[in-house]
């Protein structure tokens, strides 16, 4: 059967797009990531491993700002309408996320203008949004505008612009709990279904949300996991007992695979062959280090932020350190690996037990640095960071299959 057609925008490392392609109901048209990192990992994987995406011939295949695409590809973006069935994706976060500094003035605020743009010039039948919690949230703090940009992004979508022959789209928002729906973390996003108004659907924006949950325990159950995973279903197979020197890092460790002991498990780890689990490099921590998170593990409250006691007895000034609680989802992952301690080894996570937490398959190879810092950390999306940023694939691919049902019927 011919498969739908989308776009996806700010495409990160791919974790949208993967969960696409798992569900067999999509093609890809071309991605627009601006970090040559992100995309180099996206490229390697869903280009050239696995033809993914149907690329146009006049777009070079590399990443691109969003900005620079509309100016120099105007025409090419018009001449797509009635060919796109889908946009999926949503501008970058970190103005928003009540984790960070949350700016209403940060640059990457006004990406969500460019989205608007995006979709005003394609105007595909469907629109699938993601954003963090935050962009929900009033700049209450800050002294420009007080926008709740998720409701600056219905309005203009809904309005229809004869002049600019734009039909507008019915939209629906909400926020989701990805650990609902197999992943095992606690992630909630803020999820926008957009239907444009000329199409004809048995369905409406809100009912994406309705079919996601009555499906989600027979998709669970056709994967062969349950609905609600933890973090030993997650990484348990990952443990350090075994190890060897990493493929790709000179003077690093590697762990190798251990028996599964989870469906979650053995659905992540089919179609890779491989002895050792890809970008599975444990960190070099000094002895003083590993005494001090031995400490954490057997005396700190597992899944909390360390007490006031504990943070004066190692002196520690960083916002968030937790030891985590391996039958439990964990808190959002963020770009931080030494955000939290690994539940029963006195370490922070790997790559790869990132990209297990996040769901992404065993056979999908994240490319360039494991992380950066100082100033080039505005420049630079190793691979933690990579991670950090994206949609899980798992939550990707149930949403794929629902936004089918909506456009096919």
């Amino acid at each position: 059967m011919a498969k739908n057609t989308y776009i996806d925008l700010f495409a990160g490392c791919g974790g949208l797009s993967l969960g696409f392609f798992n569900s067999q109901a999509w093609k890809a048209k071309f991605a627009i990531e601006k970090s040559p990192d992100a995309f180099e990992t996206l490229r390697y994987n869903l280009i050239d491993q696995h033809d993914h995406f149907d690329w146009p011939e006049w777009l070079p295949e590399s990443n691109h700002d969003i900005n620079n695409i509309i100016e120099k590809y105007t025409d090419n973006l018009r001449s797509l309408r009635g060919s796109i069935d889908l946009v999926a994706g949503g501008p970058p976060c970190q103005g928003f996320s009540t984790a960070g500094r949350r700016l209403e003035n940060d640059t990457r605020n006004k990406l969500i203008e460019s989205y608007v743009r995006f979709i005003r010039l394609v105007q595909p039948k469907l629109i699938f949004f993601e954003n963090v919690k935050g962009f929900t949230q009033k700049f209450d703090k800050n002294r420009v505008k007080g926008r709740v940009y998720s409701e600056y992004v219905k309005t203009s979508l809904r309005r229809i612009n004869k002049k600019e022959d734009f039909p507008g789209y019915e939209v629906y928002g909400k926020l989701v709990d990805f650990s609902e729906f197999g992943v095992p973390q606690k992630r909630t996003r803020f999820i926008l279904v957009g239907i444009r108004k000329d199409i004809v659907s048995d369905y409406q924006p809100k009912d994406f949300f309705e079919l996601l949950i009555s499906n989600k325990k027979a998709f669970a159950e056709s994967k062969g996991i349950k609905v609600d995973n933890n973090l030993e279903d997650a990484i348990s197979d990952l443990l350090r007992i075994q190890e060897t020197d990493c493929p790709d890092s000179k003077g690093f460790k590697s762990g190798l695979y251990n028996q599964a002991s989870s469906n979650y498990q053995k659905l992540l780890r089919e179609g890779f062959s491989e002895n050792i689990p890809d970008s599975h490099r444990f960190a070099k921590h000094t002895d003083k280090t590993i005494e001090k998170f031995e400490y954490l593990l057997k005396h700190a409250e597992k899944g909390k932020s360390l007490s006031n006691e504990i943070k004066e007895k190692y002196n520690l000034k960083k916002r968030t350190i937790i030891p985590l609680d391996g039958l439990k989802p964990t808190p959002t992952i963020t770009t931080l690996p030494d955000d939290y301690i690994h539940y029963c080894e006195p370490r922070i996570f790997t790559v790869r037990e990132y990209a297990r937490i996040q769901s992404f398959n065993d056979w999908y190879k994240f490319r360039n640095k494991y992380t950066t810092g100082g100033e080039r950390r505005t420049q630079e999306v190793p691979r933690y960071s990579q991670i950090g940023n994206a949609i899980p694939p798992l939550f990707g691919e149930q949403a794929g299959l629902v936004l089918k049902k909506i456009l096919n019927g």
